[in-house]
């Protein structure tokens, strides 16, 4: 059964607009939010007028001092004005939470078309001021004094791996090339270097050891930028064809480490359960996925989570090319948050528009050959916040 079977209308992806992603001193949360929204709703084929109603997706945590930005995309355009306009804060999942929120208004009939924005401004913050925001991210550590911040959580995340299925370095390092490999064709991306399996493997001034195993290629940068998507129960008649949400999935976990296993991802793996069978589909439906590589060794636990491999087998999935670009399954085409970047509030809805540019053959040089079905995966905290959609070409 899909979404449009159980909740009797579509959910179409009609329009979207993306900045590029890096360290972007000539603009403001402001202009990244008008930028994409312009784009968006342009490329949807509609007036501002239309839009009915807008989530913007953003976790801030003390990075700015704007802490209420929901009204900034009305800057667009003074026929916005007056629009419901809601911030939504899901961590690092922030985007994806803002998503499912525009589209759980079009399922209840509240609205027929609504713009939903990812953004964040973080480069201009000091490293101990981003440290503490997304520190504030973890039940354990929020408020307490870190030298390696969320790496030092995912590193641990790491170790516990190690202890029950063997290094896992060499395999990180692996992922990590991949994904700067992809990032090279992505235009929007912030790094756009192949720095090769060798480097990312080794650890050497240019890619030190930031928390033991993670190096610095096992992590995702600090960035700006911004995504924008126009959701619609009908065409709109746009620039490029629509593109269908066919199942979302949502799960939180429990918030205290020792309430969670932290080598099973649990709530991640529910996530994909629910959104494969709200979608009608299996794992092998799916032709290319965007998940969420906050740092390497996520990806890897993402294709356990997934069903991609069983659990402690999720190397085989690099290491035997599946997830490649040529792949069974290619995985984050893009680039993913390791190269293309991260910034948190806008990674979840730069993921549905990546995975529309490639369902609608208008990604440029990360075009795959095959692309009708997608998965999108997005995640707040260490496993906590988990949402996942499967997109299909309309």
């Amino acid at each position: 059964m899909s979404l449009k079977e159980q909740f009797g209308k579509d959910v179409l992806l009609t329009g979207w607009g993306h900045s590029r992603f890096g360290k972007l001193t000539d603009e403001t949360l402001e202009s990244l939010i008008v930028q994409v929204a312009t784009e968006a709703i342009a490329n949807a084929g509609i007036e501002p007028g239309q839009i009915d109603e807008i989530y913007l997706g953003q976790f801030n945590s003390g990075m700015m001092p704007l802490a209420f930005p929901s009204s900034l995309a009305l800057q667009v355009s003074p026929d916005l004005a007056n629009v419901a306009a809601t911030r939504v804060e899901n961590a690092c999942a922030s985007g994806s939470a803002a998503f499912q929120q525009g589209t759980k208004s079009l399922l209840a009939g509240t609205a027929k078309t609504v713009l939903v924005i990812g953004a964040e401004k973080m480069t201009h913050a000091g490293a101990d001021v981003v440290g503490a925001a997304l520190l504030g991210a973890d039940y354990d550590m929020a408020g307490q004094a870190s030298s390696t911040g969320f790496t030092g959580l995912f590193a641990d995340v790491a170790k516990h791996y190690e202890k029950r299925y063997g290094s896992v370095s060499d395999v990180l390092g692996t992922i990590a090339a991949k994904n700067h490999r992809n990032g090279v064709d992505n235009t929007h991306a912030q790094l756009r270097k192949d720095l090769g399996e060798e480097f990312c493997r080794t650890v050497s001034d240019k890619n030190p050891m930031v928390a033991d195993p993670l190096r610095r290629t096992d992590c995702s940068p600090v960035s700006d930028g911004a995504a924008a998507v126009v959701l619609s129960t009908s065409p709109t008649g746009g620039a490029t064809a629509p593109v269908r949400l066919a199942g979302f999935g949502h799960a939180n976990d429990f918030f205290p480490a020792e309430r969670r296993d932290p080598t099973a991802f649990a709530a991640t793996r529910m996530s994909w359960q629910r959104a494969l069978a709200m979608a009608g589909v299996g794992l092998e439906d799916l032709d290319f996925a965007e998940v969420h590589d906050c740092f390497t060794i996520a990806e890897l636990l993402m294709y356990e989570a997934m069903g991609l491999t069983e659990p402690g087998q999720g190397a085989r999935a690099v290491t035997e090319g599946w997830v490649s670009k040529d792949g069974k399954l290619p995985i984050n085409v893009s680039g993913g948050l390791k190269a293309k970047g991260h910034p948190v509030g806008a990674t979840g809805v730069s993921q549905h528009v990546i995975a529309a540019m490639q369902l609608t053959g208008t990604a440029g040089d990360m075009q795959l050959g095959r692309a009708r079905r997608a998965g999108v995966q997005n995640m707040g905290g260490v496993g906590i916040a988990n949402y996942v959609s499967v997109l299909e070409a309309a």
